[in-house]
């Protein structure tokens, strides 16, 4: 009877001992199984400190110091009108634009030159060389600017030197978003100095135009203005979805007296170029006595000059009696590059000859009969079907970069002392 019981408790003994062995191998194949089974379809994290993601770097030039990229600007709204096909433009459907259109930064003034901004499209004509042509779409709307200051540092401009730079900025602080600007500080030929590349950072400009000061020279507005409208004109402009404004704000006394490039040479230029020219003339003083050995440049020619970069580039000029005007011309400036249409047209000649053509835009007359003025670029340089049209060859002037005179000594065309605009 005792044996019995013995071999009945290890009977049981050995039973619990497998069924405990069943248990524990149960219990690791679930562990198992659930370590190595992945959730919700993603990879199971391992254990280590996870791997930075590489910052991607700025691919933008030049680089905007403790300025974090500006806010794209508010998607613009064209003015929901018919183009000439009578179809009327969905603002979200993907146009293809024909690579022939012109494109025209149109004022449109009454005699008071106060801006008129109900004009219709249909009220709008454009001529190139005299002839109709057909206009695709008008536009007014809001969109960025990319603009040049371009600031007279020469001593000709010592008394109106600090009411020049707080008209700027008040130029500057007008600007919105997507709006750049950069600065230039000029003298003569060898001192055309970029202070502030392209930026939208406000308070760069405005330091940049606290360390202008007056230096002597001789005064090269026409290098300036050609290195200067260059730059604009090129900044971004292979960017095909770029539809920015561009101008030039010059500020200076008119009084050219040596630069590199001839005037000709400049304007050929400038009509290769979609940038409005708008400046701020203190020619007031070039007629009084000068006791100088250099004798200055009258006011008419000033003028005359002055008058005409505006004018060929559908620009303004100002001409201040007093440095009080200052702040309402700033202001002038500020409306005139926010209210434009943007007409674009199809030119009926073909030709990719590289020729000039002249453009006139008219507008039809007011309701009550007031009449009504569309100020844009005087012309354009047509395409060639091979590289850009080259400059002319005027004068004694020879290749870019010597002159010509044997009695000067050889010199290279103006970049600056610093960076070329």
């Amino acid at each position: 009877m005792k044996n019995r019981q013995s071999s009945n408790a290890a009977g049981t003994r050995a039973w619990l001992f497998t069924v405990a062995c069943l248990l524990l191998f149960a219990i690791l194949g679930l562990s198992s199984f659930a370590q190595t089974r992945p959730q919700d379809g993603r990879s199971r994290r391992t254990g280590g400190t996870a791997q930075p993601q590489p910052t991607p770097t700025r691919t933008t030039q030049p680089p905007i110091l403790d300025e974090a990229p500006p806010p794209p600007p508010a998607k613009p709204t064209p003015v929901p009108t018919p183009d000439v096909l009578g179809v009327e433009i969905d603002p979200n459907e993907i146009l293809k634009i024909d690579a022939n259109l012109v494109n025209l930064q149109v004022r449109v003034i009454d005699r008071f030159n106060s801006p008129i901004n109900n004009v219709r499209p249909e009220e709008f004509k454009v001529y190139e060389d005299g002839v109709l042509q057909p206009i695709f779409q008008v536009t007014r709307e809001e969109v960025p600017i990319s603009y040049g200051l371009a600031v007279d540092n020469s001593g000709s401009m010592r008394s109106q030197i600090d009411k020049v730079i707080e008209a700027a900025k008040s130029i500057i602080d007008s600007n919105k978003p997507g709006d750049e600007t950069f600065l230039v500080r000029f003298i003569d030929s060898d001192k055309i100095e970029t202070l502030q590349d392209f930026t939208p950072n406000k308070q760069l400009l405005m330091d940049a135009l606290d360390s202008m000061f007056i230096e002597g020279g001789q005064t090269a507005i026409v290098d300036a203005v050609y290195l200067s409208s260059e730059h604009v004109s090129q900044y971004k402009k292979s960017n095909f979805d770029d539809r920015r404004r561009r101008a030039l704000i010059l500020v200076t006394d008119g009084e050219e007296r040596d630069s590199f490039y001839k005037k000709d040479q400049l304007f050929a230029k400038l009509r290769e170029e979609d940038v409005q020219i708008f400046v701020i003339g203190f020619v007031n003083e070039l007629d009084r006595e000068n006791g100088g050995l250099i004798r200055k440049s009258s006011r008419e020619e000033a003028m005359n000059f002055i008058n005409r970069l505006a004018k060929e580039t559908g620009g303004r000029a100002f001409f201040p009696n007093s440095l009080s005007e200052l702040p309402g011309i700033a202001n002038e400036i500020i409306r005139d590059l926010r209210t434009q249409y943007i007409v674009s047209y199809n030119p009926t000649n073909k030709n990719r000859d590289g020729t000039f053509r002249s453009i006139r835009v008219a507008v039809a007359e007011g309701a009550g009969g007031e009449k009504r003025i569309a100020l844009t670029r005087s012309g354009r340089i047509a395409p060639t079907g091979g590289a850009a049209p080259s400059q002319p060859v005027t004068n004694n002037t020879t290749a870019p970069g010597t002159r010509s005179n044997p009695q000067q000594k050889s010199q290279a065309a103006p970049t600056g002392s610093r960076n070329r605009p």
